[in-house]
């Protein structure tokens, strides 16, 4: 089964005076894949919350392998890569979704913490369970242009 995968356009002000897609804007791109990832594993954010939890990034890395353009449809494949007692890593490939041409890819890490005060937690095995598999699959398209 392939991952989760989360399609989108490129838009105009997502780009720099060179044309391309402003490096910062590889961060956002990244919380809106993995805003969607949620959902699809757990319904949304917000029902995180609603279990007693929320999650706090640690380290963002992002490394370049061709740049993407006003309107180039892209797709961030989301996977999770490890999960230790208080925190997750989850890989994003950024690819071009016509040719599969791969753009970039990011590496997130989070460290999962209580709703109610923001200290560490373990992660308890049924989220960490959701987390690794129920996502897996999903494909949300949010291109306008045919799956």
């Amino acid at each position: 089964m392939s991952e989760f995968q989360f399609k989108f356009r490129v838009r105009y002000g997502e780009c720099d005076a060179q044309g391309v897609v402003f490096n910062a804007r590889y961060g956002d791109y990244v919380d809106l894949a993995v805003t969607e990832y949620l959902r699809a594993g757990l319904g949304g954010y917000g029902e995180l919350v609603r279990m007693g939890f929320e999650t706090q990034v640690v380290r963002l890395l992002t490394q370049w392998k061709t740049p993407a353009r006003f309107d180039d449809v892209l797709c961030a494949e989301v996977a999770p890569t490890h999960f230790g007692n208080t925190s997750f890593t989850l890989s994003v490939a950024f690819t071009q979704a016509n040719t599969g041409t791969l753009v970039a890819t990011s590496e997130i890490t989070y460290v999962l913490v209580t709703a109610s005060n923001f200290e560490k937690t373990a992660i308890p095995e049924d989220l960490r369970m959701a987390l690794q598999t129920r996502a897996r699959g999903h494909v949300v398209n949010q291109s306008g242009q045919g799956a």
